[in-house]
């Protein structure tokens, strides 16, 4: 994981729940400070409302990254990138997360509890905390991922 101690910010809905708590257990046990934002327990919840606490602590600067777990992941990025401060991508495997970090500045990562094994999931965090975003070449594409497209509002 990232060698710095980082805030960051974590929420599932039910399908994610146990895997959101192996994964914050592990960012705590890293030296990071975790904001995990719910649910606080298993049962049924509705996936946007943990989505958008995680992304508005992004967005304020309270957490530096948010983790974001639900049974594929993908509801969980739809409603993250919404919000024109947030950048979230689903991974399935460490390159996916080292890729959506140096490429495209992603800072928030989604999973899929019932998609990937513990393991796995920790390997994809590690690889997500650890790259930096290369800068460069990518900065005019990220340019046209703002609300404006990269043209003047």
């Amino acid at each position: 994981m990232s060698p710095d101690p980082l805030t960051i910010a974590i929420g599932s809905d039910h399908a994610g729940f146990s895997l959101k708590s192996v994964l914050a257990g592990a960012l705590r046990e890293g030296g990071h400070a975790v904001l995990d934002l719910g649910p606080d327990a298993g049962g049924r919840v509705d996936y946007p409302d943990y989505a958008h606490a995680v992304c508005r602590a992004v967005e304020s600067g309270q957490a530096r990254f948010g983790v974001l777990v639900c049974a594929t992941g993908i509801g969980m990025s739809i409603a993250a990138n919404r919000h024109p401060g947030i950048r979230c991508a689903v991974a399935s495997e460490p390159v996916t997360a080292t890729l959506t970090r140096a490429h495209n500045n992603a800072n928030v990562l989604a999973m899929g509890g019932r998609l990937i094994g513990e393991d796995m999931a920790l390997a994809i965090l590690r690889a997500f905390l650890a790259t930096t975003y290369e800068g460069g070449r990518h900065e005019a594409r990220l340019a046209k991922l703002a609300p404006s497209g990269g043209k003047p509002a």
